[in-house]
């Protein structure tokens, strides 16, 4: 099957990062067949909400300190293409934008960013983690996320009128947002598998929990992997989006705490995950140790009993020789032995006994 490739639109002066003149571009493009929300802000409030994206250069057009946020759920290349020649988006960030399973990361290009990252949503009933993929485009007067699958938006989007008093800082109050959201999502991802790795620890001396305890752990640890792989990369992607340079600003002087504030969210998730999965990893071996244990003592135990047997085997055995013998063919010879395998046996047990053995 060949790749999906970026139509072949381009501005005047053949440079695929230089936007386009908004007439030719949005405004007279083919809508999206995909699901789209977007959002105006203006003035440092919302002014709109849900209008048409093929709509979005008049709304920039109008207003010079405008911004916007496009949301695309599941697109293809023709569904991109509707912004890609307004913003001057780069193939290559297009076309990863598209593409399943990239690896968390930040790319610069002169006129936009591109991040990926993952989303992720722990099941505490079946120990399974969800992992969703997630792309945004950046530039200076947009944000234009790319879900491949579904996500909670609305949470997003409450996430950014609980905080209007950060608009007035432009395009980096929906970046701060929508980054700020998935990385909430990890740590409290990593908070609901460390309450599931209490609960295994508390079942680890249940003899009776052993194989739960064997398939939850290794539930478990999988599901930390799957977190590790979305949320460590995290660590330079918002590190990155913290330095500040000349062509991209995000993290201004107002909003600067608030990466920062992210970026140490992920560093304790980074953490968190590294003492869960050396915990997990300890959970797994302890359960095979106590499970050697209750071998042994089994062991023991079938030991002991076997010896108390061979007392009455080997005090029959003998007397059941043919050959004339004190007691042989008389009723007291009987009891003696009968006496003999009582005391012997007893013997025995009460030693094994003592020892712990039964």
């Amino acid at each position: 099957m060949s790749e999906p490739s970026v139509p072949a639109v381009e501005p005047a002066s053949g440079d695929p990062q230089e936007a386009g003149p908004s007439a030719a571009s949005v405004t007279e493009a083919t809508p999206p067949t995909c699901p789209t929300r977007t959002r105006l802000y203006r003035g440092g409030r919302l002014v709109d909400e849900g209008f048409p994206a093929e709509s979005i250069s008049d709304h920039l057009a109008a207003h010079d300190d405008a911004f916007v946020w496009l949301d695309l759920l599941d697109p293809d290349v023709a569904d991109l293409s509707i912004v890609t020649h307004e913003f001057g988006l780069h193939p290559l960030a297009v076309e990863d934008a598209v593409q399943d399973h990239q690896r968390p990361k930040l790319d610069r290009y002169r006129t936009h960013l591109f991040v990926n990252m993952y989303a992720v949503t722990f099941e505490p009933g079946s120990d399974e983690l969800a992992v969703s993929e997630l792309s945004a485009f950046i530039t200076d007067r947009a944000l234009i996320t790319v879900r491949k699958a579904e996500w909670d938006i609305d949470a997003l989007v409450a996430r950014w009128d609980a905080d209007r008093d950060l608009v007035q800082a432009g395009v980096g109050f929906l970046v701060h947002g929508f980054v700020d959201a998935v990385v909430d999502g990890h740590y409290r991802a990593v908070e609901q598998i460390g309450d599931a790795l209490e609960l295994l620890e508390d079942a680890m001396f249940d003899a009776k929990r052993r194989a739960e305890i064997r398939r939850r752990g290794f539930e478990l640890r999988k599901s930390l992997s799957r977190l590790r792989r979305a949320v460590a990369p995290m660590r330079e992607v918002v590190a990155r989006l913290i330095r500040s340079d000349e062509d991209h600003h995000l993290a201004s002087d107002r909003l600067g705490p608030y990466f920062q504030d992210v970026h140490d969210h992920v560093l304790q998730a980074t953490d968190e995950i590294e003492a869960q999965h050396e915990l997990v990893s300890s959970i797994l071996d302890t359960n095979q140790n106590e499970q050697g244990n209750d071998l042994n003592e089994i062991t023991k135990k079938l030991a002991s009993w076997a010896a108390i047997i061979a007392v009455p085997t080997a005090v029959t055995g003998f007397y059941g020789q043919n050959v004339p013998y004190p007691g042989f063919s008389k009723e007291w010879g009987f009891l003696t032995s009968c006496a003999v395998i009582l005391g012997l046996g007893g013997g025995i047990w009460a030693m094994l006994r003592r020892r712990g053995w039964l």
